[in-house]
Parts: C-alpha cells; sequence; structure tokens
C-alpha cells in the first residue's frame, strides 16, 4: 500500500508492482466519502481513508499487503491510516 499525502488531501493505493495495475485505493477526494469528511487534511480523515482502503482490499480479496509511507514518518496522519486499515482488517 502506497501513501501520498498532501495538505490538504491523503491518498492511498494498493498496487500489484510485477503487473503494474493499481488493485485498489481510496482517498478523500472520493465521492462516496466526501459527506463523512469534513476536511481531508487531518487525523480523523486520514482514519477514514484507512477503513476505506481496507474495505476496497478486502472485496478484491487481498488480506495481506506491505505498508509505503514514502518519503512521510510514521506519525499522524500516516500512523491514522495505518491503525484505521489494521483496525479493518488489513495485515501489514
Amino acid at each position: 500500500m502506497n501513501v501520498y499525502r498532501s495538505n490538504k488531501h491523503i491518498y492511498a493505493q494498493i498496487i500489484d508492482d510485477v503487473a503494474g495495475v493499481t488493485l485498489a485505493s481510496a482517498s478523500t477526494k472520493n465521492k462516496s466519502l466526501k459527506g463523512k469528511i469534513k476536511r481531508g487534511g487531518n487525523k480523523e480523515a486520514a482514519a477514514t481513508v484507512g477503513e476505506a482502503i481496507a474495505r476496497a482490499a478486502l472485496n478484491v480479496g487481498i488480506k495481506c499487503v506491505s505498508f509505503d509511507r514514502g518519503p512521510y514518518k510514521y506519525h499522524g496522519r500516516c500512523k491514522a491510516l495505518a491503525e484505521a486499515a489494521r483496525k479493518a482488517g488489513l495485515a501489514f
């Protein structure tokens, strides 16, 4: 699972590196999450995206992923996203 964050939004993708295909994705810009998120750049929004990416992954049949936070520290929004995804059933 790759994570990208900006000041206003956070994005998560599950990518098959061998095939180069995105298997599941979620972000604060998704229309289905717009009503649940008041502001996209906070920990609550990141947790909502974490739950959404876990649901999307489990619907596709993915239960275990590697967490690639890129240049971001495992703190704040990245940590909230990861913990929410784990709580929703995704294993890292």
